[in-house]
């Protein structure tokens, strides 16, 4: 039942009112009234409807109305840690070592750090001809912007004389022309070939005079660091630099000598070490840097000066050296575990001695806080794009669910920000081909299938030459034969058959178990450990046998513990001749006890299983949150959690064949209850 809102004038609960109780009466009747007929002003806010699978706790329309920070290290998303011991760096001007995966904000930190530098008088730095020693050009220091006027003046001096020695020239020319005319006056027959000789010396003169260079041309400075233009400490990115760049160079000269050369002078270049002066050099992977080439950047952190020679030993340049330029710079070196491997000791020990180590973590945990910072990502994005339109709320969500299943770990969300970005814009340009104002999920789901990695599509090529060749199958049983799943680069799936065969051992000792396919460390000692829980719960004794496994297809390797049921599985097959179901994929990990045990990259495996038609996976039951499937693969496949070997025999043998998963498990209860016993 509905009640129509009723209005008051509070002038007529005044009207006609004689005595007090009266005024009592009619206050009170009004309070209740309101009370219970006219609705507060809480109650007249319409509440938005409730959303299923809400991912997201805050309101709006689009991301433009999102607040993005004006200073880069509060852009940074999910690095608390970092953020902090890079504020303390800043601050100390301390060199800081960031360790982590590729697109997790290490560059970000570095550029947010020359924002938090203190402020510093900064200085352009001249290289000046030194006439006495040539090849040993001196180094001037000035505060930012003098130095381009006093290269600006000298060369004004210079210019002045360069035009003097010009139009003398000229006149020299035209003096030699006009001598040779009146010397040949009296003589016509004589007089072309005097005129002649005459025009070739006043050309060779006006060419050699112009051709040598003045000394006030030669003493004009060249400009090796310009700070002119700059108000904030500066950020150079030295990732990739060769010696010269990052140490600076002298250019090689051909012409050496007839006055004809370039001045020593002006053939030194100055490195990124020498223009991060004052500010931050970030150099991404330093480990591939060469050992000679860690060890000067060691001697500029460790001086804060370095000479610029030639830095190859056949070029002229090799013999100007420099004075020492000023090089006081923080170091922010970046990279992966394996780039602390190829650091020079030295190099290393002097970043831990003088600054920090900070480890870049790839995920974040699944919190209302860190989502409402992804949504500030994604306005982030945006912003710096400048050519793609805002998403609207349920795009950005639909980004929070991507984040999630790109995490691959239960309640977190992934900090490879830089492949979100990636998908961002890609979604962004759709929607402006389309011609939408906003973003849409749905847009940014079609974004998901053109902006897919090589991993991704070299996976569907895999997955449509293999169904085509009929290399792996999806319906029927076969004895000996998994369907088993493996994932590439973490982030694309592929199903990768499994084959096992048993015959009889041609060692009189004992059987070998011989697995092919390109295994490595791990997947070797993978099949090792299968191989304990077959003869545990086979029963008989196995010695007189060998075990063949094939991963059939894996031309690029095998690597981890994740085929480990599969292979339990495929053996025995052999040994009981029970067929597996071709419609059933599976991946997972065993302990010796037969225990099965999470995996990574569950979600990118199911997904894969789905697109090559398969019906069901098993996975093992701690991955069932991991899986964060996409919208199309929502419904296509049954996922099958299993804790056991036995459950995993149970789910991949057809049910005429359940006695043996029964078998098993029978065994396995038997081995647990002598265990038992043994201890007592």
């Amino acid at each position: 039942m509905c009640i129509a809102p009723r209005i008051f004038d509070l002038k007529h609960i005044f009207i006609n009112v004689r005595k007090p109780y009266q005024l009592k009466i009619r206050l009170s009747i009004f309070v209740i009234f309101m009370a219970s007929g006219t609705p507060s002003k809480a109650k007249k806010k319409a509440k938005p409807k409730a959303r299923k699978n809400v991912l997201l706790d805050i309101e709006f329309n689009d991301t433009s109305e999102i607040s993005v920070p004006p200073r880069l290290i509060d852009q940074v998303i999910g690095q608390e840690n970092a953020t902090e011991i890079v504020k303390k760096a800043a601050l100390q001007r301390r060199h800081v070592l960031l360790i982590g995966e590729p697109g997790t904000g290490k560059s970000m930190l570095g550029q947010a750090m020359a924002e938090l530098l203190p402020k510093e008088e900064l200085v352009d730095v001249l290289c000046i001809a030194n006439p006495k020693y040539p090849n040993q050009p001196r180094v001037a220091t000035l505060p930012a912007g003098h130095g381009v006027r006093k290269v600006e003046m000298d060369a004004e001096l210079a210019r002045k004389s360069g035009n003097k020695r010009f139009i003398i020239s000229i006149a020299i020319l035209l003096a030699i022309i006009g001598y040779a005319l009146i010397a040949t006056a009296g003589n016509p027959a004589s007089q072309p070939q005097t005129l002649l000789m005459a025009m070739f010396v006043g050309f060779f003169i006006f060419f050699m005079l112009n051709q040598s260079r003045s000394k006030s041309e030669m003493l004009v400075p060249k400009l090796l660091v310009d700070n002119s233009k700059k108000d904030t400490a500066p950020f150079n990115d030295a990732t990739g630099s060769h010696a010269g760049a990052l140490l600076g160079d002298v250019r090689h000269d051909p012409f050496q000598s007839g006055g004809l050369g370039t001045p020593p002078h002006e053939r030194v270049e100055s490195g990124l070490i020498h223009k991060s002066h004052l500010g931050v050099l970030y150099s991404d992977e330093i480990g591939t840097l060469e050992m000679r080439t860690q060890q000067k950047l060691l001697t500029a952190m460790q001086e804060g000066k370095l000479q610029i020679t030639g830095q190859s030993e056949l070029s002229s340049g090799a013999m100007v050296r420099s004075d020492p330029v000023p090089c006081k710079f923080v170091l922010i070196a970046a990279g992966n575990i394996e780039t602390t491997r190829n650091m020079h000791p030295a190099l290393r020990s002097r970043i831990q001695g003088s600054g920090y180590e900070v480890y870049m973590t790839d995920t974040m945990k699944d919190t209302p806080e860190n989502r409402r910072k992804l949504a500030r990502f994604c306005a982030q994005e945006i912003v710096k794009d400048r050519r793609i339109p805002h998403f609207t709320h349920e795009a950005v969500e639909e980004i929070i669910y991507e984040a999630q299943r790109r995490a691959d770990k239960k309640d977190h969300l992934t900090l490879r920000l830089r492949e979100l970005g990636g998908l961002i814009r890609a979604a962004g340009d759709l929607a402006k081909e389309n011609g939408e104002v906003l973003v849409s999920a749905e847009t940014l789901r079609n974004a998901k299938i053109i902006a897919r990695t090589l991993e991704n599509q070299m996976s569907d090529s895999y997955a449509d030459s293999r169904k085509l060749y009929k290399i792996f199958e999806t319906d029927k049983a076969k004895v000996g034969r998994v369907n088993g799943l493996a994932v590439i680069n973490q982030r694309s799936g592929i199903v990768m058959p499994i084959e096992a065969e048993v015959v009889p051992a041609f060692s009189r000792r004992e059987g070998k178990i011989i697995a092919t396919g390109q295994l490595r460390i791990i997947a070797r000692e993978a099949v090792q450990n299968v191989s304990a829980i077959v003869k545990k719960y086979v029963g008989k004794d196995i010695s007189d046998f060998d075990y063949h496994i094939q991963f059939v297809g894996s031309y690029s390797g095998v690597e981890g513990d994740s085929a480990s049921i599969s292979i339990a599985v495929a053996i025995i097959s052999a040994l009981e001749k029970a067929p597996i179901r071709q419609d059933t994929a599976m991946t997972g990990s065993l302990t010796v006890r037969g225990v099965v045990i999470p995996v990574g990259g569950v979600t990118a495996k199911i997904e894969a299983a789905s697109e090559a038609g398969i019906k069901r996976v098993i996975v093992p039951i701690q991955n069932i949150d991991d899986v964060k499937l996409e919208e199309r693969y929502k419904g296509k496949v049954e996922i099958i959690t299993v804790s056991n070997f036995h459950e995993v025999l149970r789910n991949a043998l057809p049910k005429e064949f359940s006695y043996i998963a029964k078998k098993y498990e029978d065994l396995a209860l038997e081995h647990s209850a002598l265990n038992i016993d043994k201890k007592k």
